[in-house]
């Protein structure tokens, strides 16, 4: 927020605004976080947990979605105060959906069997923790109004993409050498697919912060 406002309700809501996209993102990071380990471990009730606070994040969306049509109704906010509105209500929605990719994998992690026996489960965790730095540094550049920083989250999106490629490709040799663990290779693969979509939408999220602080959203070409 640039400038206090002659009325402080509008102060306010805007502050609330920012304070529930806040921790629909702290809870995001932290599904994220519990989705690698339960892929990691095999950890069924870490599962539960995950696909239950799935609900809390929704709840807290259409939180946001309700707070920010209020302040458009009453406010009829201008310049970078529209911008922030328009910001977190696009956020809410990407944010949301981290939390849904994140349920997924946890959902697939129960269908793993013997996952020790899978070259490619030492590569998708370290493509797991790139994606939940890139959330957590996303969340950090929103909370700050830090271009800098989304500009950087934006420009890992490469090494997760990348990883995906490889996973996907140690997996079919897999599959191809070892037929009898198909169903678990093909979860497998889906979790790093949902993981490469997590990365992606965290990059949504830093576009947007982009947005939100600058006015202009960033140009492919400045990387």
């Amino acid at each position: 927020m640039s400038m206090d406002h002659t009325v402080k309700a509008f102060d306010d809501d805007i502050t609330r605004l920012r304070g529930l996209i806040a921790e629909m993102g702290g809870m995001a990071e932290v599904a994220v976080q519990n989705a690698i380990d339960t892929l990691v471990k095999g950890d069924d009730a870490l599962a539960e947990r995950i696909i239950a606070d799935d609900k809390k994040i929704d709840a807290l969306e259409s939180e946001v979605d309700k707070l920010a049509v209020r302040i458009i109704a009453l406010r009829a906010p201008m310049a970078d105060d529209l911008r922030e509105v328009i910001a977190a209500l696009k956020i809410a929605g990407v944010v949301e959906r981290i939390g849904d990719y994140s349920k997924a994998i946890a959902k697939a992690s129960r269908a793993i069997e013997d996952r020790k026996k899978f070259g490619p489960m030492t590569l998708v965790p370290a493509m797991g923790e790139i994606a939940a730095e890139m959330v957590h540094d996303a969340m950090t550049a929103y909370a700050a109004r830090d271009a800098v920083l989304a500009r950087e989250v934006i420009s890992t999106d490469e090494k997760v993409d990348n990883f995906y490629e490889s996973i996907f490709r140690n997996l079919v040799s897999h599959m191809v050498e070892n037929p009898s663990t198909i169903s678990s290779a093909a979860q497998l693969l889906f979790v790093a697919r949902n993981l490469e979509r997590i990365g992606d939408h965290a990059t949504n999220v830093a576009e947007m912060v982009h947005y939100a602080a600058t006015g202009a959203y960033p140009v492919d070409a400045d990387f």
